[in-house]
């Protein structure tokens, strides 16, 4: 059975497992191994990702490019917890390396693959990829990146960008021409229904907070908004348009300290609210050449850091577990 490597965790337990794992693998294995949190950028208009400090927001440089690599926007770890990135322009989803940045391949370019947008690893370890170009879902062959089959619409897609699973396995996707979040079953890919609706003018991304609850970039609404994460209700704005200059806000993601990223767009940063009240906290990360920020990732992912303690916790039993005779 494949694991889903990016599955969403508490954010408040994710921040504990980053020290858990610096201590139990410097423990078990002898090595000092750093749990930072890095913060991992698509700056669209560069062709690049940039990468910032987790902490500080302070630019580290740039952590993967590529010729290949046209308006990068999706960001994802895979099972193999190296980076794949969607390459819009170019109709590809390109693998780097999850440490160093180097590029590694084409993951995928198969199907009927135009302008894809968001990219995330399901609960079987399947790819799925949204293509706006075409107005569907693809899913591809997390170990191979061989196409595999074209998501059932619903009919209701139209120029999807963002998508994510949700606490419940199943897919969720922004509809963003026709202002609406769909779902889909997350083992079998068939439509099930309009999950939310009402008040966004070109969803962009989503993503599920530690709370439960969906949040919603609106793209041209220039806010962030808020649904119920069981029955899809709205619970109104959460992120009031221009907070901090927010202009365009794209990819989001809570961070290991609870709080919501966010990027810009349009004024070329990532900004940073509170993870329970929406207050402003600032702008997190600028600089680098930062042009056009999209999607964002922290690496390594909360989710995967509790995996991995997880994995470390038993590999230091087994060891001192005294052998049977």
């Amino acid at each position: 059975m494949k694991l889903r490597m990016n599955r969403l965790s508490v954010a408040a337990r994710a921040a504990r497992h980053a020290i858990l794992v610096a201590a139990i693998l410097a423990f078990s294995t002898g090595k000092a191994i750093a749990a930072e949190f890095d913060l991992l950028v698509s700056s669209t208009h560069t062709d690049n990702v940039l990468r910032y400090d987790g902490v500080t927001g302070a630019y580290l440089g740039e952590f993967a490019s590529h010729p290949a690599l046209q308006q990068p926007h999706g960001l994802t770890f895979g099972p193999d917890n190296n980076l794949y990135v969607s390459s819009t322009l170019n109709n590809g989803v390109l693998r780097f390396d999850g440490q160093t940045g180097t590029f590694i391949d084409t993951f995928t370019s198969q199907g009927a693959l135009v302008f894809p947008f968001g990219a995330e690893f399901g609960p079987t370890g399947d790819l799925y990829v949204a293509s706006a170009g075409t107005d569907s879902i693809l899913r591809y062959d997390g170990q191979t990146g061989v196409f595999d089959a074209t998501v059932d619409t619903g009919g209701l897609l139209d120029f999807p960008e963002g998508l994510t699973f949700g606490p419940d396995g199943h897919m969720y996707v922004a509809s963003t021409d026709a202002n609406m979040i769909l779902r889909y079953d997350g083992q079998t890919g068939a439509f099930i229904d309009i999950f939310a609706s009402g008040g966004m003018n070109r969803p962009d991304d989503l993503v599920f907070g530690p709370d439960g609850n969906l949040y919603v970039s609106g793209g041209f609404s220039h806010n962030i908004l808020r649904f119920n994460g069981t029955s899809g209700a709205s619970m109104g704005v959460f992120v009031p348009a221009f907070s901090n200059g927010l202009a365009g806000p794209r990819g989001m993601v809570f961070g290991p300290d609870g709080h919501l990223y966010v990027s810009s767009l349009s004024s070329d940063r990532v900004l940073r609210f509170d993870g329970v009240t929406g207050a402003s906290l600032g702008t997190f990360a600028s600089g680098g050449g930062l042009d056009g920020p999209t999607n964002l990732v922290f690496t390594p992912e909360p989710a995967t850091l509790g995996l991995l303690a997880g994995g470390a916790l038993l590999a230091l039993r087994r060891r001192r577990r005294p052998a049977v005779r």
